[in-house]
């Protein structure tokens, strides 16, 4: 997931020809286009470029970083890992691997451990936040079997030091894996307490040098409120940064949209249960919605 242009994966037979390879510099909106005070999007992807400069609406982003919740991995289940959620999720990756991106994931551990819930119960913040990392490696392993076992070449890289289950973060090696088309995940959140996966997922996704951070949820798109417990929520086609930290809507933390908005990085949110919804996130132009 870098910068530069890379090769992409094989043209599927029904096509003609392989489609443009996208470079970031190439991004376009699909309903606005960012000014000098506001930095894109969090509903939808953006860029910096008119509509006169698009591409193919069809070509997919090259270089994603995709962001997945621990909870997500529960399914209907009260905690831990529903088998048949987790294989879901591979077929979903396997279907934008398949197109020629290239993943970057962070996921995180709250199926299993949430440090803050439990720092607000009288344990130490710092202690419960490296739990909760210990918790993201966890789940990154089950990914990781789950991918192999589909033959997707897998790599976990951990911001904590634990050599003999998984490796320790590092940069270049990460580009490397990604040039080879092997999937990166991301361990172990930053390696501090007091930040947030959604934070890993920003900054990671700016060293990767990703065209997009693609936020997993419940939901398919950012809302006024929680749309799950709010029935009067209404959503947005899309909004700033500066406008969703103003209404402080927790699609993210603060911190995230910050490193997002300095680097110039769009975020766009979409419902990981919708089968193909994935994979129409990765397109550009292309609405999520069903």
């Amino acid at each position: 997931m870098i910068a530069e242009a890379r090769d992409s994966a094989a043209t599927p037979a029904t096509e003609v020809a392989e489609p443009a390879k996208p470079i970031r510099e190439d991004r376009v909106p699909v309903s606005i286009v960012a000014t000098v005070d506001e930095v894109p999007v969090v509903a939808d992807v953006i860029t910096k470029r008119s509509p006169v400069q698009a591409q193919d609406p069809e070509t997919p982003s090259a270089d994603v970083l995709l962001k997945l919740s621990g909870e997500a991995l529960m399914g209907h289940d009260q905690f831990g890992i529903n088998r048949d959620t987790l294989n879901y999720m591979v077929g979903e990756i396997k279907s934008i691997l398949d197109i020629g991106v290239q993943v970057g994931i962070v996921v995180g551990g709250g199926n299993i451990f949430r440090g803050v819930a439990l720092g607000a119960n009288g344990m130490d913040r710092a202690t419960g936040d490296y739990m909760g990392m210990l918790a993201t490696v966890m789940n990154a392993m089950a990914l990781q079997d789950a991918l192999t076992k589909t033959g997707v070449p897998v790599r976990i890289q951990s911001a904590l030091h634990l050599e003999q289950v998984v490796q320790p973060y590092i940069r270049g090696k990460a580009l490397r894996y990604l040039d080879q088309n092997r999937v990166v995940i991301f361990a172990a959140g930053t390696g501090n307490p007091f930040f947030t996966t959604d934070t890993t997922a920003a900054l990671r996704g700016a060293e990767m040098g990703a065209e997009v951070v693609l936020k997993a949820t419940k939901v398919d798109g950012i809302y006024t409120a929680d749309p799950m417990k709010d029935p009067t929520a209404t959503k947005f086609a899309d909004i700033t940064f500066d406008e969703a930290m103003k209404r402080d809507l927790k699609v993210m933390d603060g911190t995230a949209f910050a490193l997002c908005r300095t680097n110039d990085l769009p975020i766009r949110v979409f419902n990981i249960f919708k089968p193909g919804a994935l994979k129409r996130a990765c397109i550009i132009h292309m609405p999520i919605n069903f």
